[in-house]
């Protein structure tokens, strides 16, 4: 590289195996292969995490990555599907009542499949990058702006730099994360998956992807919020009944709030849609959609205090 510190920093979306697609956007934000890496002569790439699952060439897509963030040209935050892989991956510790860390049960092994299959041929290179996602961060505190794949929680992110002085996961974390309400559990899932609210009186609704859920997704950044409509942040909608329904002051307790006052933060994970644009003035999602057909996404960052709406830079998937 011919710089120490980048002037700018350009920050991509959720890529799921999109190689072909993120070549296309890395050209278009000018960098270049030198010796076989992407490399841009004054910027730095952030990857938002999940390179894995469901795309075409999920290996390529994984060697792109980890070859620029080895040359020093990227940065990456660990997805929830690198961490989904890890678990699935890394079998349990004796005394334990499963196999795995993350069970082999049919909605896990559909969310995992491309990317097993597309190592099949490969399967000490597959061992590799597994070793090499227990060295993704789980987030990126740049000072001026921060990465994390889906919610940006300080108080919880002050807690485990006090207790583990890193920004890194270990096998002993990794294996305590799979205890449910514990604080590696809670940690993995608010950074990586985001911030939730059951539904009340007992509700449940049906998922695009046919899977029964308790729970919705809400916004993080949420700012005097009135009805359950307000909060929620995910694909799916809630039932009118629900959606219009003021928040119990319960429930209003629990939300977690991204003030105004904080460095923008990116994040993917939420299957956006439509023209990319902030979500608020400090807040931008770049995960749209891309293996959907939808768009990969990036925004360039030159150290801007709010989100530009004309700094998003991508490319349209299409059908072939």
């Amino acid at each position: 590289m011919k710089f120490t510190k980048p002037k700018g920093y350009d920050l991509i979306g959720d890529v799921h195996g999109c190689a072909n697609t993120l070549r296309l956007l890395l050209e278009k934000l000018g960098y270049q292969k030198i010796d076989g890496v992407y490399e841009h002569r004054t910027r730095m790439v952030i990857f938002i995490g999940d390179i894995v699952d469901r795309g075409p060439r999920i290996r390529e897509a994984l060697h792109i990555v980890r070859e620029m963030v080895e040359r020093g040209s990227a940065l990456i935050v660990m997805g929830n599907h690198e961490y989904n892989a890890l678990g699935y991956c890394t079998l349990a510790r004796q005394g334990s009542d499963k196999q795995y860390l993350r069970e082999h049960n049919s909605r896990h092994n559909r969310l995992i499949a491309e990317t097993l299959e597309q190592f099949e041929q490969y399967p000490h290179e597959w061992n590799d990058f597994l070793e090499w996602f227990y060295t993704i961060p789980l987030f990126l505190d740049m000072g001026t702006f921060r990465a994390v794949h889906a919610c940006w929680d300080e108080h919880l992110i002050s807690r485990y730099l006090e207790r583990y002085k890193t920004n890194q996961i270990d096998a002993d974390f990794l294996h305590a994360s799979t205890v449910k309400d514990s604080f590696a559990g809670q940690v993995m899932d608010r950074l990586l998956r985001g911030t939730d609210m059951r539904l009340p009186d007992g509700e449940t609704i049906t998922g695009r992807d046919g899977f029964v859920r308790s729970f919705f997704r809400t916004k993080f950044w949420a700012r005097d919020p009135k009805t359950y409509d307000d909060v929620v942040f995910q694909p799916d909608p809630l039932p009118p009944a629900i959606a219009e329904r003021e928040i119990s002051a319960a429930d209003h307790k629990r939300l977690l709030r991204y003030d105004q006052h904080q460095v923008p933060v990116f994040v993917g994970h939420y299957w956006m849609s439509g023209v990319p644009a902030p979500i608020t003035s400090n807040v931008a999602c770049l995960d749209y959609s891309a293996v959907k057909y939808g768009k990969l996404v990036a925004y360039r960052m030159d150290n801007e205090k709010t989100i530009q709406k004309d700094k998003f830079v991508w490319i349209d998937v299409e059908k072939r």
